[in-house]
């Protein structure tokens, strides 16, 4: 046991009061250099925060300039033989009936010149059957129409070459969620949802009413506007005629949807080769929000629309627009114009690029049925108004598929 003396310390070991004093000066001074240590380290801590937030910057931009891997990533990883589970998607037995377009109901072909043009016996039969192409199909193809031949292929040149970026130039807009989101690159539908995912890449840019467009590659962002500035063109007097083939103005679409204001959307979808093809799906079976969606290829097919309960496959035949008819023109009409549900399948052989163009109402415009199509008693209202943006944000949050988010809006 320790002989312990009044100052606490064995006397067997501490045997003059001098010893203890010395010990005593020994551990205040230790105590004062280990806090002028401290002290120190925390001022050199701080000195480096503040005097080096570039490289701290630098180090979180590294660890964060790959927010997803891409599908074109993961297709040319040479270690890829088989698609992963993630991406199987399962069909529906019903979907299973693929054909070619048949000669006795051939997809519906619009002349774009006759309605300005042509005769009025011509113009007049053009606005015919350009109704009856979205009542009965809710797609068809536009020839002879306003935007040269050489930028659509100069426009489809550029997507390519967004997409054979360095995977950090393009996730410099993999962070942006938001519908409203000026310029989005992604993966899948909604990656952070989707059950299952779909073997596509996307940017998708807002250029109306406000242009916007990524700083690469050079030549894009010059491209991309001439190409939206015609398409917007041609989408609007395209509603022109539709809007006259329902008995209104041909000016109603347009004044009532704001289109003045409206929004302009352009989606480049790429869809890579795909080692299983038959496990994988580019996008399910869905329609489009907006009015009209002006869609071009690379010359790879893959796109398949739904016509008769059949999936209907659709060739790329160049200068040529597949427009499709999407939900708001289907609530509009209230219900005699149907939006039409597509597909997109993939290819084990080719890499297929999509460009579609939406023409659709002002964010803020309420989109329900013309009051001049229906009627309290014998036609009456078929949807729910719902203001262009709160549509989107429904498609969103929804499972995609079918009609999934215009059913819910129907009465």
């Amino acid at each position: 046991m320790l002989n312990l003396g009044s100052n606490g310390f064995d006397k067997g070991v501490f045997k003059t009061p001098s010893l203890v004093f010395q010990l005593s000066n020994l551990c205040t001074y230790l105590i004062i250099k280990i806090s002028k240590v401290s002290t120190n380290l925390s001022q050199l801590k701080s000195s480096m925060a503040s005097t080096t937030p570039d490289a701290n910057q630098n180090q979180e931009s590294t660890k964060n300039s790959i927010i997803f891997r891409s599908v074109k990533t993961l297709a040319e990883s040479p270690e890829l033989t088989s698609v992963p589970s993630s991406y199987t998607f399962a069909t529906n037995p019903d979907d299973e009936l693929v054909t070619d377009p048949d000669d006795d109901d051939p997809i519906p072909v619009i002349d774009y010149s006759l309605l300005f043009t042509g005769t009025p016996d011509q113009r007049a039969k053009t606005i015919h059957d350009l109704g009856r192409a979205c009542e009965e199909w809710g797609f068809f193809m536009v020839i002879n129409h306003s935007v040269p031949k050489s930028l659509m292929e100069k426009m489809v040149d550029q997507v390519f070459a967004f997409f054979n970026l360095k995977e950090e130039d393009k996730q410099e807009y993999a962070g942006n969620k938001n519908v409203t989101d000026p310029i989005r690159y992604g993966t899948s539908f909604n990656a952070s949802m989707d059950r299952v995912k779909f073997w596509r890449d996307f940017i998708k840019i807002i250029v109306h009413p406000e242009f916007h467009s990524p700083d690469k590659p050079p030549a894009f962002r010059d491209t991309c506007e001439e190409y939206c500035r015609k398409t917007r063109e041609l989408g609007r007097e395209l509603l022109k005629g539709i809007s006259e083939s329902l008995g209104l103005e041909a000016d109603y679409i347009d004044r009532t949807m704001n289109l003045d204001h409206g929004l302009q959307i352009i989606a480049a979808n790429l869809y890579s080769p795909c080692p299983q093809p038959d496990l994988a799906m580019g996008m399910p079976p869905h329609s489009d929000h907006g009015l009209l969606n002006l869609l071009i290829q690379n010359g790879v097919c893959g796109l398949q629309v739904l016509h008769n309960k059949k999936w209907i496959n659709v060739s790329s035949a160049p200068n040529r627009f597949l427009v499709l008819v999407s939900d708001h023109l289907e609530i509009l009409s209230n219900g005699k114009y149907k939006s039409v549900v597509h597909r997109a399948v993939v290819s084990n052989k080719a890499t297929r690029i999509s460009l579609a163009t939406v023409i659709a109402p002002s964010l803020d415009t309420v989109v329900e049925p013309a009051s001049e199509l229906t009627d309290n008693q014998t036609n009456p209202a078929a949807y729910v108004g719902m203001k262009h943006k709160d549509y989107m944000e429904l498609q969103r949050t929804n499972h995609l598929y079918g009609k999934s988010v215009l059913n819910q809006v129907k009465i």
